[in-house]
C-alpha cells in the first residue's frame, strides 16, 4: 500500500516515470541527490534490473499513478505522446512536474498544462537542457549586455547520424533545443517562422529539418535565425553562432571545455567599400558542470523557493508553438506568422 506523502519532511519524494534512453540519465542523477526516489515503467523487465541495484520493490511501479499520493513530484521522462495525460493528472493532484521535452506535441495541450501549473501554484519545469549549460548561460548574458552590439544573425547546427526517435520526428525531437534557446536569448518567440522537411527514410516523420525564424527587437530590427538539423550528416554536431555588428561567438556543444570562441570582429566602411575589421579572438572557459544534473537542482530549488523555474510551461509552450508552425510552414510551403 503507498505510503501518503508527509507534509513535515523535507526530503523530496520524487517519482520517475520512464526507464528508457533519457530516463535512464534521470535515474543516475536523482540516485546522487539528496532526494526518496519512486519509479515506474510500463516494462516489468526494467523495473526488474533496476531492484537489483538496491531500490526497494515497493518503491516499484509498472503503473505510472501508483505513488500518486506518496510523491511531492514527479519526473516524466515517457515518450511525448504520453507526456499531457501524465502532466496533466499529477499537476490536478496538487504536484511539481518537470516533463522532458516537448512540454507536449500540440501547443493547445501545452497551454492548457502552463495555465493549469498556474492556476494550482505548482512548479512545472520542462526539460529545454541547453538553458542550464554554462556557455549558453554566458552567452546569454552577453547579447543582454550587448557585447555583441546589435545582433544580426543566430545559427544552429544540432545534426549527426544516429538512429531516428520512434515518438516524433527530428523537429520536435532535435530542433526544439535550438528553438528554444534561440527563444532565451532573444527574450521571447519568433514572429515569422519558414520551414523545409525532408522524409528521406520514408517514415512519415521528418529526418532532416532547415527552419528560419524572424525575431523582433525592441528597436524595430529583425534578427534572423537558422536552425539545421537530421539524422543523415556523418558526426556529430551541437554548434551555436551568434554574429553581431560588433563581436561574433561560436559555441560547439560538444565539447566538455573552452566552448565558446568570441571573436572581436566587425565591417566597416572604408574608402574602398566595406571592409572585414578582425581583431583579438578569445577561447572562454567555464566551470565545468552537468545541464542535466543542473536542470535537474533547479526543478529541486524551485519546488523549494515556490519561484517560476528558468524553462517554465510557458518556455515549453512557445518552443512547441514554434515547432508547430514550421510543421504547417513545411506542409504548406510558405512563411508563417507565428500568431496565426
Amino acid at each position: 500500500m503507498p505510503q501518503t506523502a508527509d507534509p513535515t519532511s523535507t526530503i523530496p519524494r520524487v517519482v520517475l516515470l520512464g526507464l528508457g534512453r533519457w530516463g535512464a540519465n534521470h535515474l543516475r542523477v536523482l540516485r546522487g541527490l539528496p532526494v526518496e526516489l519512486y519509479c515506474a515503467d510500463t516494462d516489468p523487465a526494467r523495473l526488474a534490473k533496476l531492484a537489483e541495484t538496491g531500490i526497494a520493490q515497493e518503491r516499484l511501479s509498472t503503473d505510472p499513478y501508483a505513488f500518486l499520493d506518496t510523491v511531492d513530484c514527479v519526473v516524466v521522462a515517457t515518450p511525448a505522446q504520453s507526456h499531457y495525460e501524465l502532466c496533466r493528472r499529477y499537476l490536478e493532484a496538487d504536484k511539481d512536474v518537470f516533463v522532458e521535452k516537448p512540454l507536449t506535441l500540440t501547443s493547445q495541450d501545452s497551454r492548457a498544462l502552463a495555465e493549469l501549473a498556474e492556476s494550482r501554484g505548482r512548479i512545472l519545469q520542462v526539460g529545454h537542457i541547453f538553458r542550464f549549460d554554462p556557455a549558453a548561460q554566458w552567452l546569454n548574458r552577453a547579447i543582454a549586455k550587448g557585447e555583441f552590439g546589435n545582433l544580426k544573425i543566430l545559427r544552429g547546427n544540432f545534426s549527426g547520424f544516429k538512429r531516428p526517435r520512434n515518438d516524433s520526428g527530428v523537429t520536435f525531437a532535435d530542433a526544439i533545443h535550438f528553438v528554444d534557446l534561440f527563444n532565451l536569448f532573444m527574450g521571447g518567440p519568433p514572429v515569422r517562422v519558414t520551414a523545409m522537411l525532408g522524409d528521406f527514410l520514408g517514415r512519415g516523420m521528418d529526418d532532416e529539418s532547415w527552419i528560419a525564424l524572424d525575431y523582433e527587437t525592441p528597436g524595430g530590427s529583425v534578427v534572423s535565425a537558422l536552425i539545421e538539423t537530421g539524422y543523415h550528416t556523418p558526426g556529430k554536431y551541437r554548434e551555436v553562432k551568434v554574429l553581431g555588428e560588433r563581436a561574433s561567438a561560436v559555441c560547439d556543444f560538444n565539447v566538455a571545455q573552452y566552448k565558446v570562441r568570441m571573436f572581436d570582429a566587425h565591417h566597416e566602411v572604408g574608402q574602398d567599400g566595406i571592409v572585414a575589421v578582425e581583431e583579438t579572438t578569445r577561447q572562454l572557459e567555464f566551470p565545468p558542470e552537468e545541464p542535466l544534473l543542473a536542470e535537474v537542482r533547479a526543478f529541486l530549488d524551485s519546488m523549494t523557493s515556490r519561484t517560476p523555474p528558468l524553462a517554465d510551461g510557458w518556455a515549453g509552450y512557445w518552443a512547441v508553438r514554434v515547432i508547430e508552425r514550421a510543421l504547417e510552414s513545411a506542409r504548406e510551403r510558405r512563411t508563417l506568422p507565428l500568431d496565426a
